[in-house]
């Protein structure tokens, strides 16, 4: 018999906001063997997922987009920008593999005019690029005056931005963590692109959405997106702690309300299992009892009909 703690393991485990799932079984290790990185049925990551929630919060300025851009694309992001409704969408790489995308372009030359772009999507890219303040320059100079872009690169705290392109590929494994990393950014990625004329914002999943669904969706709590526009300011950043989107105290009640209901789910679960074990014992008794009496009036039907033929 299953007690409560068995019946609410059977339950929900997660949800991925990448594919709109909910998940009962573990998510699947990353691939640095991070526990609970990889969505069982979608493959998604963290940022991924991150991603999704970020674009959800941002609908209401995603209206009426002309031009969508993503450098770099993943399958599973490719897959959530597609939901995004714009007039064209265009995935650019340099070459880096055989993804499949529309141009392979430098992103310290993108074909692309001037204030093209409403929506360019930039994850872990910029890490590899040698002269990456042109490449802020260009992402500045493709974005509309309404234009977002979404970045993504490794940043330590506490530090200034440690680089070196002519690193030797054994180096930079060393110093940046990969062979193709020309540097790990530091605290002054903010005054990078503000003096590439980008506006930013820092934003984290706890500031975001909460504690609770941080480990709801599987996230990871301290990854950071950089929410850009054209412009020169840099915002003080959205981090774990902060006042959040407005969207933290909603998660917070919603995922309150799902625990309560596991719960009962969980106490009802354990009182049928226990009921089903009162059940079958009955029966069991049921069937010792009946079972001589049973013998009894087959021997008294059988002296019957012995009788009836005499």
């Amino acid at each position: 018999m299953r007690d409560v703690t068995g019946a609410r393991q059977d339950l929900v485990r997660g949800y991925c906001a990448a594919c709109g799932s909910t998940v009962s079984r573990a998510f699947r290790p990353g691939p640095d063997g991070r526990p609970d990185a990889v969505c069982p049925r979608c493959g998604s990551l963290e940022r991924h997922r991150f991603l999704s929630l970020l674009l959800g919060v941002l609908a209401p300025d995603l209206r009426d987009l002309d031009t969508v851009v993503e450098i770099a694309p993943s399958r599973q992001s490719k897959v959530l920008l597609d939901r995004v409704e714009a007039r064209r969408r265009i995935s650019l790489d340099a070459g880096y593999d055989a993804r499949e995308v529309d141009a392979l372009a430098s992103l310290t030359q993108l074909p692309l005019r001037d204030g093209s772009v409403d929506l360019l999507v930039c994850y872990h890219v910029l890490e590899h690029v040698p002269d990456d303040c042109a490449a802020m320059r260009e992402i500045a100079r493709v974005l509309s005056p309404r234009g977002i872009a979404l970045l993504e690169v490794p940043i330590r705290t506490g530090v200034v931005t440690e680089e070196d392109p002519s690193a030797t590929p054994d180096e930079r494994i060393r110093r940046f963590g990969q062979r193709d990393h020309v540097r790990w950014y530091g605290d002054d990625f903010d005054t990078r692109l503000s003096a590439a004329g980008l506006s930013s914002l820092r934003v984290t999943p706890p500031a975001l959405v909460g504690e609770a669904a941080v480990a709801w969706f599987r996230l990871m709590p301290h990854e950071v997106v950089w929410v850009v526009h054209p412009g020169s300011v840099c915002v003080s950043p959205m981090l774990a702690g902060g006042s959040g989107s407005g969207l933290t105290a909603a998660f917070d009640a919603v995922l309150a309300d799902l625990d309560r209901t596991r719960d009962l789910l969980g106490r009802a679960r354990a009182r049928a299992d226990r009921l089903a074990a009162q059940r079958d014992s009955l029966r069991a008794r049921l069937a010792e009892v009946s079972a001589p009496q049973g013998h009894h009036v087959a021997g008294v039907l059988t002296r019957l009909r012995r009788a009836t033929h005499l």
